[in-house]
């Protein structure tokens, strides 16, 4: 009885040693899939934090190059700029305009080598470049300071701008290429920053080494001097001598739109708003024309003048002659009621004409009185308008009698200058002012300038540089 009952409780113990076993199978099973739930879990946390940071990595990558191309293009617009403004200081022949024009070359010059500091290229590699634009800087500024004082600029001032405005062009070509080139994919920043990759500096200062160097020769003196289209900007009255009329609302801004587009070129049209925080309030329309095309159109609140209208297209081709888009434009104008317009400057881009038109009195350019036409080179299409320019300031003006003759006028602008033509125009001031002037057009070399001698008092008041190209006519 007694092993019976013994018997019993060691079965008993076998049972429970059994269970015990069993649950620590089971707890061992489930720490096995834990660790391998944990260790998934750990793979596609790698994972994903290693596609997280290869993203990051592209993202700052791009972000980088996105800084760099930007210090690029505004290096490229500055030195541009110290190109222009140098070529003006050479025939500028009154102090006034000369210190402001030497300050101009002095700020833009500074600016380009704040650009180009931020470029991927050690020091040593654009040492020559950046000397330059320090010494072109330092320059410009003791002239300006020159000039301050009611001091004429000796010759040999004159012929050390001439240098650094021959070097200045060298430079300005070569980063224009290298522009191109960029822009192209046939050099990269990650390339530029490469031990075996093509140098920007190598492209650069083998511009011109002797021409450099022969700058550098002339400005040992300075070497301790250390220094902590036309008018478009100032076509802003606010007068608004253009805008005249009631103040209209949006039913009759609407129909005005129609009319001026063409009721029978428009399909539908509706308002977007009116837009009040401008120089102009007026009334905003998008269209789509009976082709297709989108159009938008501008009316001013008061008298309902058109603002702009505007609408874009491809044009696949050039084929009207540069006499039948002139007919054209000024048929249109008068047509819209903007007579007596007279072309001044025009652009060309993927087949579309980009005109500027300048008011006419009495044989007086008026540039204040300022519209841009935009016509398709394929079908002498109307594709935009722009008359913010007239609108702000057109008015008949009492237009002075000269002072000052043609003869005179001539007479006071630098005598480098090969005279080509004459004329009077009023021209805006950047404190929005008007001045009447002696138009001067001429010649250095094979560049062109515009010099602006005021009627009355024989001041030279501005100079620009004429941009001839196959892609149209500008001024700077």
């Amino acid at each position: 009885m007694k092993n019976d009952k013994f018997s019993y409780k060691t079965k008993g113990f076998d049972q429970v040693n059994s269970l015990k076993s069993k649950i620590k199978d089971f707890g061992n099973l489930i720490k096995s899939k834990r660790l391998i739930i944990l260790l998934t879990i750990a793979v596609i946390g790698i994972i994903v934090l290693l596609g997280y940071s290869y993203k990051t990595k592209d993202s700052y990558k791009q972000s980088i190059e996105n800084n760099y191309n930007m210090a690029f293009c505004q290096l490229v617009d500055n030195v541009q700029d110290v190109e222009v403004y140098l070529a003006k200081a050479l025939i500028s022949n009154a102090p006034e305009s000369g210190t402001e024009t030497l300050t101009y070359v002095w700020r833009e010059a500074n600016m380009a080598q704040t650009y180009l500091s931020m470029l991927p290229v050690s020091s040593s590699e654009l040492e020559n470049t950046a000397k330059f634009l320090n010494q072109v800087s330092d320059y410009s500024f003791s002239l300006s300071q020159k000039t301050i004082d009611n001091k004429e600029l000796t010759q040999s001032d004159l012929d050390n701008l001439g240098k650094l405005h021959e070097y200045s062009v060298n430079l300005k070509n070569t980063l224009n290429q290298l522009s191109v080139d960029l822009n192209d994919g046939r050099i990269t920043w990650s390339e530029l920053t490469s031990d075996t990759g093509p140098a920007l500096a190598k492209e650069v200062s083998n511009i011109s080494k002797d021409s450099f160097g022969t700058v550098e020769e002339n400005f040992h003196e300075y070497a301790g001097l250390i220094y902590d289209g036309a008018f478009s900007e100032h076509l802003t009255n606010p007068e608004h001598r253009g805008l005249t009329g009631e103040d209209i609302d949006e039913k009759s801004a609407m129909e005005i739109a129609i009319n001026f587009w063409g009721a029978d070129k428009i399909k539908e049209i509706k308002c977007d708003g009116i837009t009040e925080n401008t120089s102009i309030i007026a009334y905003n329309f998008s269209a789509k024309s009976v082709d297709g095309d989108a159009v938008w159109i501008s009316v001013s609140k008061k008298g309902g003048h058109i603002v702009s209208a505007n609408s874009n297209r491809n044009v696949n081709a050039e084929i009207i002659s540069q006499e039948n888009i002139d007919k054209i434009v000024e048929d249109y104008l008068n047509n819209k009621g903007f007579p007596n317009m007279k072309k001044t400057y025009f652009s060309k881009n993927n087949g579309v004409e980009t005109i500027n038109y300048a008011y006419e009195q009495n044989g007086v350019i008026c540039y204040p009185d300022l519209i841009k036409v935009k016509i398709a080179m394929d079908n002498g299409e109307i594709l935009g308008i722009e008359t913010s320019g007239y609108l702000n300031s057109h008015t008949e003006r009492n237009i002075p009698n000269a002072v000052i003759t043609k003869d005179e006028a001539i007479s006071k602008i630098n005598e480098k200058v090969d005279v080509l033509a004459i004329d009077m125009a009023v021209i805006p001031t950047e404190f929005q002012t008007e001045l009447t002037c002696w138009e001067i057009k001429g010649k250095v070399e094979d560049r062109e300038f515009l010099v602006y001698v005021n009627i009355e008092t024989g001041k030279e008041e501005d100079i620009l540089v004429i941009l001839n190209s196959a892609e149209g006519t500008l001024t700077m």
